[in-house]
């Protein structure tokens, strides 16, 4: 039996009827212990006591990311400190950062979250899980940390950085799992093949990559996969809520099995705040159910994904969500037109002549919105061919145009001229201001 195959495959009226009874307890916990909830759940009129079903979650009011940053750094905290093992804290780049902190259950449960992941890579104890996501208040390294222990597999706790290091303990010391943002991956690839490596010959044993943090494209996925001889499988998690491991893809690929034994996620649509069928896209919605240093309810991710109908064919009884399409404050307006960079990703993916490194910077001309994408061409295809780069320009413009109705200027450039990133690859960058 693999990794917590018991709770991966419940039926769902067992599991649906857990994860009811953990819901009450959540709610009752958080309004007896975090005094902002009790103040939230007060002013919205909403009874923590009369919850009777999962849909009675859509009575209590919205936790968003700005509550979080007015509680920094305790405020909400449903446990004294001195119960608190380990502080998470997001990267409070656009304004003050937002804390997660852990008990020793909430640990043992991150763990075993990430752990699942693993297990679908076919992962477990005789494994080499080579961790180079960043470590520190970030939650990515030591989410697949704890998740390769949680396997019993060994772990190399290399972080971010140092590339050229990072293949030599790939080559040298059986590494099995990579775990790092998709992007990392591929500048990884990308820098053996440049030092006259062949990845599928240098990193014989490496056969599976739990590469997320960051929306790829189809196209991007089986780039990495054929550069690194791997299969990819997508994680998805947020500071706020845990870390990564809140979902993680099987080898069907088939979409994100929820951790529903640990969260209930809800799809709403991000303008009215309904729920929207399962299979159509709108903002993620988390609660967790049992979390005990800072739970969560009804957290609004910003992220834009959907609850893929029917079962996956791996036999997991646990939702899937959808690859995220984008972020609610990663949307582009451009001239009034809403677009999301994985829209544009996807386009530009049919075209072979360019790779997959791109970035899309906003400017303002004579009041109005300009987007300028650059996009790097194939190693193989020649730059200095001016006329097939104007027609190549040209035609992926269109493309854009056809699909989008925005007009976006192309420019193309030589390979390794766009910034590569050790975490989370820059995809856009706004002028705009």
């Amino acid at each position: 039996m693999a990794f917590q195959d018991e709770i991966t495959h419940m039926n769902r009226d067992g599991l649906e009827s857990l994860q009811l009874g953990r819901m009450k307890e959540q709610i009752v916990y958080c309004y007896e212990h975090i005094p902002f909830y009790r103040r939230s759940f007060d002013e919205a009129g909403f009874n923590p006591y009369t919850v009777n079903s999962l849909d009675d979650i859509r009575k209590a009011p919205f936790t968003t990311k700005q509550d979080m940053r007015d509680a920094y750094p305790y405020d909400l905290l449903a446990v004294p400190l001195d119960q608190v093992k380990e502080i998470h804290m997001s990267s409070g780049t656009t304004g003050v950062a937002t804390v997660s902190a852990y008990t020793e259950h909430d640990l043992h449960v991150w763990g075993d979250c990430f752990g699942r992941g693993i297990s679908y890579a076919g992962g477990g104890k005789g494994d080499v899980c080579h961790v180079c996501y960043g470590y520190g208040l970030f939650t990515g390294g030591l989410g697949a940390h704890y998740g390769g222990l949680a396997t019993g597999a060994t772990v190399i706790p290399m972080s971010a950085g140092n590339t050229k290091r990072q293949i030599r303990v790939l080559q040298n010391m059986g590494s099995s799992i990579i775990c790092c943002t998709p992007s990392y991956a591929m500048h990884i690839a990308d820098t053996a093949i440049e030092m006259g490596l062949d990845p599928h010959e240098a990193f014989p044993k490496l056969r599976a990559g739990i590469n997320g943090a960051e929306a790829f494209s189809d196209r991007f996925r089986k780039n990495l996969e054929d550069k690194l001889g791997i299969q990819v499988f997508d994680v998805y998690g947020l500071t706020e809520v845990m870390g990564p491991g809140v979902a993680i893809e099987c080898a069907e690929q088939t979409g994100l099995h929820i951790a529903e034994d640990h969260f209930y996620c809800e799809i709403l649509d991000p303008v009215t705040h309904e729920p929207v069928p399962d299979g159509e896209w709108g903002e993620l919605v988390i609660t967790t159910l049992d979390k005990e240093a800072s739970p969560v309810v009804r957290y609004r991710t910003r992220d834009i994904t959907r609850i893929l109908p029917g079962t996956c064919a791996c036999g997991r009884t646990h939702r899937r969500i959808d690859r995220l399409h984008g972020r609610t404050d990663d949307m582009m307006i451009i001239r009034g037109v809403n677009v999301f960079p994985s829209q544009i990703e996807n386009i530009c993916g049919r075209f072979a002549e360019i790779a997959d490194w791109y970035q899309i910077e906003l400017t303002r001309s004579a009041g109005l919105d300009v987007a300028t994408m650059k996009v790097e061409i194939n190693p193989d295809v020649p730059i200095d061919e001016i006329r097939m780069i104007e027609n190549l320009q040209k035609r992926i413009q269109a493309a854009l145009k056809d699909e989008l109705a925005i007009n976006i200027r192309i420019q193309i450039v030589e390979p390794h001229t766009i910034p590569r990133s050790e975490g989370k690859a820059v995809r856009i960058v706004d002028h705009r201001e």
